[in-house]
């Protein structure tokens, strides 16, 4: 199983870059920067990852996240090897995003002066239903079970 579950500042703004191929693919690229939680008395220790974030998920990063802000990603690592031109022999350990999420309230983020792009009372659109689904997912009937130990 290879799952990362990280929150914290994001250290620069999410930067995007479109693939070369016939259908391009948003890849969005930004750091994050964790504090350890078991630092020594008085002393504040970070690590500091690399995030890539692709397609849909990448324009959201590009969108939303700003620099300063506290979010939670949800992904799996990936170890990335490569030559350059001298040929010397690279690796990289990225963070690639499965899920994105704020992680603080947008008065919070402001008053730290990390400027939010959409207003509070942005529309949010519902899904569509079909019969009696919601499209995306799927009705479950979940019976009472006694037996049950919770």
């Amino acid at each position: 199983m290879n799952k990362v579950i990280l929150m914290g500042r994001l250290t620069r703004d999410p930067e995007v870059r479109y693939s070369q191929s016939a259908n391009p693919v948003a890849v969005a690229r930004y750091g994050l920067a964790v504090r350890r939680q078991f630092a020594k008395q008085g002393e504040q220790d970070v690590d500091f990852f690399n995030i890539v974030a692709f397609g849909k998920a990448g324009e959201f990063a590009e969108k939303f996240f700003r620099k300063g802000q506290m979010v939670s990603i949800v992904g799996r690592l990936q170890v990335n090897t490569w030559e350059d031109q001298q040929k010397v022999k690279h690796t990289s350990v990225d963070v690639v995003a499965e899920e994105q999420h704020f992680a603080e309230s947008r008065s919070s983020a402001e008053s730290r002066g990390v400027m939010m792009d959409t207003p509070l009372n942005a529309p949010v659109q519902a899904p569509t239903t079909s019969g009696n689904s919601v499209e995306g997912f799927m009705p479950t009937n979940i019976e009472e079970d006694d037996d049950l130990p919770f």
